[in-house]
């Protein structure tokens, strides 16, 4: 994969190439943006092509300042190859100038921090730039964050640090402030869709719902529910199984409804349970409003969505998504689970039954 490959993200990695063409390349970037829509899969492809053996055009004039090479008629600019020495290296990351850093047990800790310094002490050894990317940046603890301002104020000649955010906000200010930002933006429907059959390729390798195994445009029918509940983020349809992630959803929700005791074995699991119940009462809120469903993310499940609509009353669902959505922003700290679970319920009960029956 190479930046042409790069789909729905022609404004960031615009301003990537012509950045390099005007040899105006930074010491740190920023890139920010949701989780799933290409920060990753783009910092990747820029640490292939300054490295490259074989980039197309050669990147020394550009870095220079020249002209030439830079294709503006077709939108994209330097390239690598994609299949040269380096650019395979840095795939596998094993490039002795490129660094993966990504946190481990939620945390990206000093020790890390102190590897970044490490390997940007030295020259490039093969390659033409030392690159250091950091996954999911805020999630540097204090310690690492204090050692990691100092490299960014004392930058390595020849080299690049590359921090990653779905939460920019969370990094401190004097990191921000440090770091070339550049934002990227949720994918559209048609784009998702382009992403999500390119990397799955068939149907095999999608697991299909229940309802539509040999179905007749099944597959079809699964690639559109996929996107719709990707939400511009076809990573996440990619990396995580979705379908299954909402039948999850649906199987505490009635247990929630029933009073059983809670389900969620960690505070992420909690987190991600109200992202989605957000999204299905947002589902319900548009076609209680509009009695139209093609803007729902559920679309497949329209009719539940239209049943529970009817029965729910529009400014109870708003008062308790208001409290749930104050309670959803206390989760940084230590809540009971338990109490969160019953107090969820209780909020739930008051609107309707959610039996998905």
């Amino acid at each position: 994969m190479a930046f042409k490959d790069i789909i729905g993200q022609d404004r960031a990695v615009s301003i990537i190439l012509r950045t390099i063409h005007r040899g105006r390349l930074p010491s740190s970037y920023l890139f920010a943006g949701e989780s799933g829509i290409g920060k990753k899969f783009t910092a990747i492809n820029l640490a292939k092509t300054l490295n490259c053996q074989n980039p197309n055009p050669p990147i020394p004039p550009l870095l220079k300042g020249g002209e030439g090479g830079f294709d503006k008629g077709h939108g994209w600019g330097i390239d690598c190859c994609d299949t040269c020495f380096s650019c395979r290296k840095i795939d596998a990351k094993t490039h002795p100038d490129f660094l993966f850093i990504s946190p481990q047990g939620g945390q990206i800790r000093i020790e890390e921090i102190r590897a970044i310094n490490d390997i940007l002490s030295f020259k490039p050894f093969e390659g033409k730039k030392k690159i250091v990317i950091l996954d999911e940046a805020d999630t540097m603890n204090p310690y690492a964050a204090n050692a990691f301002l100092k490299t960014l104020e004392e930058p390595s000649e020849g080299s690049l640090i590359i921090l990653i955010s779905s939460h920019p906000d969370l990094l401190p200010d004097t990191i921000r402030s440090r770091c070339s930002r550049i934002n990227f933006t949720p994918l559209s429907n048609e784009d998702c869709r382009r992403v999500i059959e390119r990397v799955c390729g068939h149907k095999s390798n999608l697991p299909c719902p229940p309802s539509e195994k040999g179905g007749k445009g099944g597959f079809d029918s699964q690639i559109t529910t996929l996107v719709r509940l990707s939400m511009g983020r076809p990573g996440l349809a990619i990396s995580e199984d979705l379908i299954d992630e909402r039948k999850w959803f649906m199987k505490l929700l009635q247990g929630m409804n029933n009073t059983e005791k809670d389900g969620w074995s960690s505070r992420e699991e909690m987190e991600r349970w109200f992202d989605l119940l957000f999204i299905l009462l947002r589902d319900i809120v548009i076609i209680k409003v509009t009695q139209d469903g093609k803007n729902l993310i559920h679309s497949d499940l329209q009719d539940y969505v239209k049943r529970l609509s009817n029965v729910m009353d529009l400014k109870v669902i708003i008062e308790n998504y208001q409290k749930l959505n104050t309670l959803r922003g206390y989760f940084i700290f230590n809540l009971n689970k338990s109490l969160i679970w019953n107090y969820t319920g209780a909020l739930l009960r008051e609107m309707n039954s959610w039996s998905f029956e």
